[in-house]
């Protein structure tokens, strides 16, 4: 699949007008649902093969992909497939039985991981997953996301040293669809 021909089926796929509240807490007049290309093997695995791509021209010290839990996980699923790397899990918060580790997966200290997500809004989620990642010892300088909404997440990024690299930006992807204008006030 190409570039153009993988921009357009994640459009087709997962671009929704309507009232939406993101993760962020932001509303927004379009959403982009990310089960709606993440549960397709079709664009999953061409987003796989992306994502490996982008790991090894970007981070490639990368001995890992890593992933926060639950949106990412089939995307570092389909990029660790395709890129032979293991991944590892990043929990919302450590679980509270067996062995209450919030990032799942093998790894040593001092390993460098090349972060995974989905959509990018303000950064959040990556945040979080950046923080517990170097909280157990393991470097993180680069995230590759599928759509940055541009709504300051890379920069917030930036101010934590990781540099998003997305495979589209959502003024790319949506190109030529009207997104309705923000009300004032």
């Amino acid at each position: 699949m190409t570039h153009d021909e993988l921009k357009l089926a994640l459009r087709e796929a997962a671009y929704l007008e309507g009232d939406f509240v993101l993760r962020s807490g932001k509303r927004s007049p379009y959403y982009l649902d990310k089960y709606r290309f993440e549960t397709r093997p079709d664009l999953l695995a061409a987003l796989g093969e992306r994502i490996a791509q982008a790991a090894a021209e970007f981070e490639p010290d990368a001995t890992r992909l890593a992933a926060p839990e639950l949106g990412a996980v089939a995307l570092a699923a389909a990029g660790s497939l395709a890129s032979g790397l293991p991944f590892l899990i990043v929990r919302n918060a450590a679980k509270e039985y067996g062995t209450s580790n919030r990032v799942e997966g093998v790894y040593d200290e001092g390993e460098c991981v090349c972060l995974v997500e989905d959509v990018v809004t303000s950064g959040g989620a990556l945040l979080e997953a950046v923080e517990a990642l170097r909280e157990v010892g393991l470097a993180v300088r680069t995230a590759v996301c599928v759509v940055d909404r541009e709504e300051g997440g890379a920069d917030a990024l930036a101010r934590q040293a990781v540099r998003l690299r997305p495979i589209f930006r959502a003024s790319d992807l949506l190109g030529t669809v009207k997104i309705p204008a923000k009300p004032h006030g």
